[in-house]
Formats: C-alpha cells, structure tokens, sequence
C-alpha cells in the first residue's frame, strides 16, 4: 500500500510544472476568531513591499476560496454549486491561477503585470500579490442576464471571504473593481466569457 501511495505522489509531482507553486497546508487554527476579523476589517491602500510567506499566502487562499469538505465544496458558496469563480494571483514574478483541488499556484506567464490591475492607482503595484476574481461563464453554463448577475454575487462572497481573511490574518487588502479587464484576459489566456470582476491587492501592513 505505502508502495502504491509513493508512486501516486511521484505522478503527482510529475505533473506539477517547475514553475509551479506547489502550497504547504494551510492552518486552518490560525488568526483570531471570525468576530474579532469584523473588528480588524478595514480597506488598506499602504502595503509594505516585503514578499508574502509561503505560510501567510497558502492561508489566505485557502481561506478565500480553497476545499473544505470531503465532497469538494468551497469555503465560498456559489449559486447552485457551479464554483464558476476562479481566483488568479498576480505577483512581481509572474501570474498564477490557484487551483482549490491540488491546493498549489498554476503558472501562467512571467512579469509584473500588477499595473494592469492599478491602473491610476499606484497603491496596487507596492502590494506583494493581487488577487484576481474571474468569473468563468462558460462554467456556469450561460451568460444572459441572470447568470451574469448571480456570478456578481459570488465574486462578492469570495472577495469578502479574502477580506475577512486578511483580517484575521493580519494582513492588509482593499476590495476593488477597477482594472484593465481586456488586457487581463490577454495576459490570463481568458476567452471573452471568462470575466475579470474584482480585484484585492494584499501585502504586509506598513510599520
């Protein structure tokens, strides 16, 4: 048996690009209590420059959209199930897309397209990473006005699951909207049914 557990995590790693970022497990006993997090929640537009750890960045995403169940759900709800929200993260380095499943950062394209993201607001391109709220229609299986709506919604729930998050975490965010949405799916490899709608930079509070 730990024969056959040894090559499943050999194939696993195999298919793992080098330029991958593999998480460790997040520490689901970590930060203060979800009262304490409404407390501390504020939008923070200062963030020191310093790189999120490891630790600090798989707690954030696994709090902000990762598994939690044994049958796969999310810690954010979404209409009917469809998960059609997809979180990317974009660094200084490069951009990702997190996958909740295998709990590690995809590799997309390398550079610092956080400007993309700020636009006219500087602030954004101080902050270690941004996270990038896609709402991926052809998921959900339709794009008229409902389903569009509905997909609004559950962006809302996971940015303001990475808000609490950050909160109780001590780290700093702002919940946005402004981008560069075209030139985002551009950069992400997104057809023009996978939308960019809200965005978070997030970084280390300023001393």
């Amino acid at each position: 048996m730990r024969k056959i557990f040894l090559f499943l995590l050999a194939l696993a790693a195999m298919a793992v690009s080098a330029q991958d970022i593999v998480l460790i497990a997040p520490e689901t006993d970590k930060g203060c209590n979800v009262m304490e997090a409404f407390t501390h929640r504020r939008s923070t537009r200062e963030f020191d420059t310093k790189e999120l750890s490891l630790q600090d960045m798989s707690n954030l995403l696994w709090a902000t959209m990762g598994i939690n169940s044994d049958d796969r759900r999310l810690t954010a709800p979404s209409c009917r199930n469809k998960q059609e929200i997809r979180l990317f993260v974009v660094t200084g380095k490069g951009a990702y897309e997190y996958m909740p499943t295998s709990h590690i950062l995809r590799h997309i394209t390398d550079g610092d397209f956080r400007p993309v993201i700020a636009g006219e607001q500087t602030f954004v391109n101080d902050a270690p990473i941004c996270l990038v709220m896609v709402a991926d229609m052809d998921k959900f299986g339709s794009t008229d006005k409902r389903a569009m709506t509905m997909a609004a919604v559950d962006a809302g729930i996971v940015i303001e699951n990475a808000c609490l998050a950050a909160a109780g975490l001590g780290l700093a965010t702002v919940p946005r909207a402004s981008m560069d949405s075209k030139r985002l799916q551009q950069l992400l490899g997104l057809n023009e049914n996978q939308i960019p709608l809200m965005n978070a930079p997030v970084g280390y509070f300023t001393k």
